[in-house]
This record gives structure tokens, C-alpha cells and sequence, in this order.
């Protein structure tokens, strides 16, 4: 039976990024501790886990071989209070809200609780240590808000900032941060990753481990979405073209209904653009001509997603209108 997927703060094992966590256990041994730590990477490859790793042991929780580098004791006291969000020595900005209601964005609002938080001394830990989660989600003005707080270092104080496109923060963001590179697992860690923890087959763990770009938080997310059924649905679709199974096509979006029916939506999209993205690499190194027909099928595939949530588009047409696209490329 697949587990429920825990929120980061709860757990205490972390595979595959001993350099990350040895080189922030060296400079924290050393007293060389930098006050800010970009932790960047694809999502899904454990850097928040990283980050509440680092927390604890920065919270003053004494190591545990047993958990791995920066791991401690989930039984300690420190850890007790990080599970239950009650440690006065840590803040943790996210998109959930506090009526646990995910958001689109982290507001400024959050963004300034960083200054007043970071200048107060520790009330009972070696440190304070601010968490965002992930500092993509920052607005303009939560971004700025976040800066000011790096341009005035805290003492005693440290920021550890998840990014998955952390080209996209502000330059002097990027440049105040001491970075940490996450790096893909390789697939067969992946699998028995998603296949301990979703119950799956170990076909459908290799799939789903290929999915998510050997990224294993995204992978076991994968398998409890449903992505494996999407998947096969999205190859009997472009199997089919230039004909198309409508029955099929609208029994799928009989699942774009609400909250749930946008991540379908949302996924559906994504295994098209991806199988059509891998047949045009495909093609192309086999120098055949005429794809260009096939590449705006994939920008269509890219772009509606968007425009579905940005201008409240229906789902239903925009699965037919990227449908008409990729039968009008079947047939050029």
C-alpha cells in the first residue's frame, strides 16, 4: 500500500546527497558558517528535506550516525518540536497558509515576518534558522523584503532557501547565498525509491523513475497522481493519430473537474508534451524533415496549460485544440 507523502520537516532520511550535507556539516564544525545557503536543483530531489536536516542540527539536536550525515533522533526534543511547528528558534516560510490552504505565491506579509525574527537572539538553540520553501514562489516584493534581510546579515542567525529555477531569483539574491548543487539519483535508486514507498510494480517504478528525471520525491508524487495510467492514455492518443478516439478523449476530461481535475489536466499535458518532445528528438537525429508542424504541437502543449490558468480557459477545449494540432501534424 502506498504511503502518504510526509511533509519535509517530518522526515529524517535523505539518500544520494552525502557532498551537500558533508560540506554543510564541515563548514558548521569549522565555525565557518555562511548566514545564507541556496539550495538548488530540480524539485523532488530532497532539498527541503536537506534543509530541515540542517535545521535541526543547527537547532542544537546532537548527531545520529544512524540517520545519516546531519541526521539526528527523531525522538529528541529539538526534532519533536520541529514536527509539531513549535520551535521557537524556527521559521519556515511556504505557499501553505495557516488555514493549510496552498497558495500561489509566498505575499510580502510573510516575506517581513524574516526581519522581525531575525532580530531577536536564539531563545533556547545555538542559532535561528529561517526556512523558504521554495524561494521561487517569492513575489516582487517578498523577494525584495528577503534581500534586505541578506544585505544585513543576522548574527547567529541562518537562511536556507530551496530553489528549483533559481535563475529566475534576483542576481543580488543569488550572489549573497553560499549555493549547494542537488543533483539528480541515478534511475535505479530512483525506482526503488517510488517502488519502497508507492507500492508500485518495478516496471511502473522504472517508468515513473524515468518520469520524474530521477528526481524521487517528484517520482513517488508521480505514482500517487496517477501519471502511469496518463501516461499510457497519452501514447494510445498519439498512437492513434491522425485518427482520434473521442470517447476516449472526453472519458479523460470527465477528470479535469476541480482542484484534482487541474493536476490531471495538468499531468495529461505534460506526458503528451513529453512522448512528443522524445519522438521529435528522435526524428531529428534521424534527419527527418517536416517537424515543424510537431514542435508547435509541443509549444501548444507548453502554453495551454497557462493560458487555461491564466485566463480561466475551458480544459475540455484546450485538450481538443492541442488534439487538432497533433492531427493536423500526423498527417503532414
Amino acid at each position: 500500500m502506498a504511503e502518504d507523502i510526509p511533509h519535509p520537516r517530518d522526515v529524517f532520511d535523505l539518500q544520494g546527497h552525502d557532498e551537500a550535507e558533508l560540506a554543510f556539516e564541515d563548514a558548521r564544525a569549522r565555525g565557518r558558517l555562511h548566514h545564507a545557503w541556496l539550495l538548488t536543483g530540480p524539485e523532488g530531489l530532497g532539498k527541503a528535506t536537506f534543509a530541515f536536516r540542517a535545521a535541526r542540527r543547527l537547532l542544537g539536536a546532537p548527531h545520529d550516525p544512524a540517520f545519516g550525515i546531519l541526521g539526528v533522533d527523531p525522538r529528541h526534543a529539538v526534532s519533536r518540536q520541529v514536527m509539531a511547528r513549535a520551535h521557537p528558534d524556527l521559521l519556515v516560510l511556504e505557499r501553505v497558509g495557516e488555514d493549510s490552504k496552498p497558495r500561489r505565491i509566498i505575499p510580502v506579509d510573510e516575506a517581513r515576518k524574516l526581519s522581525e525574527f531575525f532580530s531577536k537572539s536564539p531563545a533556547t538553540a545555538p542559532h535561528r534558522v529561517a526556512i523558504i520553501d521554495a524561494a521561487d514562489d517569492l513575489n516582487m516584493n517578498a523577494a525584495n523584503a528577503v534581500l534586505k534581510t541578506l544585505e544585513e546579515p543576522p548574527p547567529q542567525g541562518v537562511l536556507l532557501l530551496v530553489s528549483h529555477a533559481p535563475g529566475g531569483l534576483l542576481p543580488t539574491i543569488r550572489s549573497r547565498c553560499r549555493r549547494l548543487g542537488f543533483s539528480p539519483l541515478g534511475g535505479p535508486e530512483t525506482a526503488r525509491f517510488v517502488a519502497d514507498r508507492a507500492g508500485v510494480s518495478v516496471e511502473d517504478s522504472i517508468r515513473l523513475g524515468t518520469m520524474s528525471g530521477g528526481a524521487p520525491g517528484r517520482a513517488w508524487r508521480l505514482a500517487r497522481a496517477g501519471a502511469v495510467a496518463l501516461d499510457d492514455a497519452a501514447k494510445t492518443l498519439l498512437a492513434d493519430l491522425p485518427d482520434l478516439d473521442e470517447a476516449m478523449a472526453l472519458a479523460l476530461t470527465d477528470r479535469f473537474r476541480g482542484a484534482e481535475g487541474a493536476a490531471t489536466f495538468n499531468l495529461l499535458f505534460d506526458r503528451l508534451a513529453d512522448r512528443i518532445h522524445s519522438r521529435v528528438r528522435d526524428w531529428a537525429q534521424d534527419s527527418v524533415t517536416g517537424l515543424d508542424p510537431w514542435v508547435r504541437a509541443w509549444e501548444s502543449l507548453q502554453r495551454l496549460p497557462r493560458e487555461v490558468e491564466g485566463v480561466n480557459l475551458d480544459r475540455t477545449d484546450a485538450l481538443f485544440t492541442a488534439l487538432t494540432e497533433l492531427r493536423a501534424a500526423a498527417r503532414t
